[in-house]
């Protein structure tokens, strides 16, 4: 048993909308406002797991998941999710990245499909920067060269 530090009133609780359905397919400008690096079910590989917040022009604040494979037992996953990597570090102006927490905050377009079956969701069928109305994205990087190391800052969760 564990002993909360207060007492908790339903009635003094949000309610949500638990509107769970899937986003309409099309174009979204989104907000890359998590990554994180995790293993593989098999223990075989790493993926990136992306969390997008949609900005526009529709749906705004609702959340979209998506997972980069980075290193995959299968090379063709590996080569896929090398390439959305890719798409995504084009898109939002990224020449390098060494840690996940260069992509966030990047702002970007999506492009979502609707999944069916057992389980509906989205899935992310492409990536483009901002302003972009072309399919494929071709956006020169932005030169990132700091002075010093910069310093970390605090993940979005964490700031108060």
């Amino acid at each position: 048993m564990a002993f909360l530090d207060e007492e908790f009133s339903v009635d003094t609780l949000p309610v949500g909308n638990n509107n769970f359905e899937p986003l309409p397919e099309g174009w979204y400008n989104a907000t890359i406002t998590g990554a994180e690096v995790k293993e593989t079910k098999a223990g075989d590989g790493k993926y990136i797991a992306c969390k997008y917040t949609i900005t526009g022009p529709s749906h705004q604040g609702r959340v979209v998941f998506g997972n980069l494979n980075i290193k995959n037992a299968s090379t063709k996953a590996e080569e896929i999710g090398r390439q959305q990597l890719g798409e995504i570090m084009r898109a939002i102006g990224l020449a390098k990245v060494s840690d996940t927490d260069q992509l966030i905050g990047g702002n970007l377009g999506i492009k979502l499909s609707v999944r069916t079956g057992d389980y509906a969701g989205n899935e992310i069928k492409g990536y483009r920067a901002l302003g972009d109305p072309s399919r494929n994205v071709s956006v020169p990087f932005k030169s990132v060269v700091p002075s010093a190391a910069p310093a970390k800052a605090a993940p979005p969760w964490a700031k108060k």
